[in-house]
Parts: structure tokens; C-alpha cells; sequence
């Protein structure tokens, strides 16, 4: 219902209402004359209360997202500080078990290393003794073939213990981003806090005043809620 409405259901003119209604385009009417004039209209999504009339895929880009768990910036970075908190974790202990199997299987290589090395001494004493018997320079050999390559595993082993301290160290970067959202979040959460307390009113909004509709003088023509029909007729009655 509009003003004029109102203004002649306050006055008793039912007549003029009707006349009024007579007077008002058909909602598919106006979207026919808008269709006709080239002006695309989106019906689902003027009808939608999670956005504003006139929002459409072509016009998203001028309007602010709906304030929904998956838009609330501080919502989202705390999701990002927690999420990014628990991958990093996960991260370590895969390193740290990598690490330590690393270095169990040093130790182990290690082993291996001093038996070989008491081996290749044997058989230098063998060899040397027996130079005639081929077997004791054929195990001299391969013992000191497979001294070379357990050297060799070390050294590798060792060297991916290193990168593994390094991918450690650059993890730590990790921590301070995180710390730098957090601070991010503390400073909008303190200008929100701020914000809040400098538009704090000594009037408490439920004893306001209501939004008025309309105010003479207004260019637009909105509508009266029933609602608002009915508290406006209650008054008058008492």
C-alpha cells in the first residue's frame, strides 16, 4: 500500500483506494514494459532477500558480498590461522619421522661400516699370509667394494638430514606469517571495538522511533507495510 493509500484509508475515501488500485501497473506488467525497453530483469533475484534488487551476474561487482560465515574477513582469517596452524604441525611430525628414520638408518650404516672395515683386515692378514689362495683377495675385494658404497649411503643419508633441518628452518616462516594475520585480526577487531563505541547511543534502540516511510518531501513513493497499517490504526482507535 502507498502513501496516497494510507492518506485515503485515514480519510474514509474507499473510493479513491480502489481508484488507486485501478491506477497501479501490474507487477507483470512493469517487468513486460522493462523487457521491452531492453532492461534485463532478473525476478529470482529481485525476489531474493540475501541481495539487493537490481543485484545480477553482470552487476555483482558493485555490490558488497552478503554477511555470510564464508564472507566475514575475520571469520575467514581465523579459519586461515587454524587451518594453516594444523597443516604445519602435520608437516612437522612427517619431517620428524623422516628424520629420525634417516638416522636410525645411519647408526645402522654405521655398523655395517665398522664390520666391513674389521673384514677388509682379516683378509689383508689372509691375504697376505695365503697369497696363493684367490678366495681371501676376491672377499678383500668386495669387502672393500661394499666399504666404498655403505660410505657413500652415509654421506647421501646425512645430506637429506640437512635439507631436512633447511625445510625445518624455512617452516618457521610459517609461524611468523601467522602471527602477522593474527595482528591483523587484533587491529580490526580493535577498530570494530572502536567503531562500536563511537556510534554508542544513551538511547537504547528498541525505545527509538521507527524508520518513517515516507517524509514529505521525498522523491520516492514506498510502500506501507501491513504492520504498519495496523499499529498506525490502533493508535487512532484509542
Amino acid at each position: 500500500m502507498t502513501q496516497e493509500e494510507l492518506d485515503a484509508l485515514m480519510s474514509g475515501a474507499t473510493d479513491d483506494i480502489d481508484a488507486l488500485d485501478d491506477e497501479m501497473p501490474e507487477e507483470s506488467t512493469v517487468s513486460e514494459e522493462l523487457e521491452s525497453a531492453g532492461v534485463e530483469v532478473d525476478e529470482e533475484l529481485d525476489n531474493d532477500d540475501e541481495h539487493p534488487k537490481g543485484y545480477n551476474g553482470e552487476t555483482a561487482h558493485h555490490w558488497p558480498l552478503p554477511a555470510t560465515d564464508e564472507n566475514k574477513m575475520v571469520h575467514q582469517l581465523d579459519d586461515v590461522t587454524k587451518e594453516s596452524e594444523e597443516k604445519a604441525s602435520e608437516i612437522f611430525d612427517i619431517i620428524e619421522v623422516i628424520s629420525n628414520d634417516l638416522m636410525d638408518k645411519e647408526e645402522s650404516l654405521s655398523s655395517i661400516s665398522e664390520v666391513l672395515t674389521s673384514n677388509i683386515e682379516l683378509f689383508k692378514t689372509l691375504s697376505s699370509k695365503f697369497p696363493d689362495v684367490e678366495a681371501f683377495k676376491t672377499q678383500l675385494e668386495k669387502n672393500e667394494t661394499a666399504l666404498l658404497d655403505t660410505a657413500s649411503s652415509i654421506e647421501a643419508l646425512q645430506t637429506s638430514g640437512d635439507s631436512i633441518m633447511s625445510i625445518m628452518d624455512i617452516m618457521q616462516y610459517q609461524d611468523i606469517h601467522r602471527q602477522k594475520i593474527e595482528r591483523v585480526i587484533n587491529v580490526m577487531r580493535a577498530l570494530s571495538r572502536y567503531m562500536n563505541t563511537l556510534f554508542e547511543g544513551k538511547i537504547d534502540d528498541s525505545k527509538r522511533a521507527s524508520t518513517a516511510q515516507h517524509i514529505a518531501g521525498d522523491t520516492h513513493n514506498d510502500v506501507a507495510s501491513t504492520d504498519d497499517i495496523e499499529a498506525l490504526l490502533a493508535q487512532f482507535g484509542q
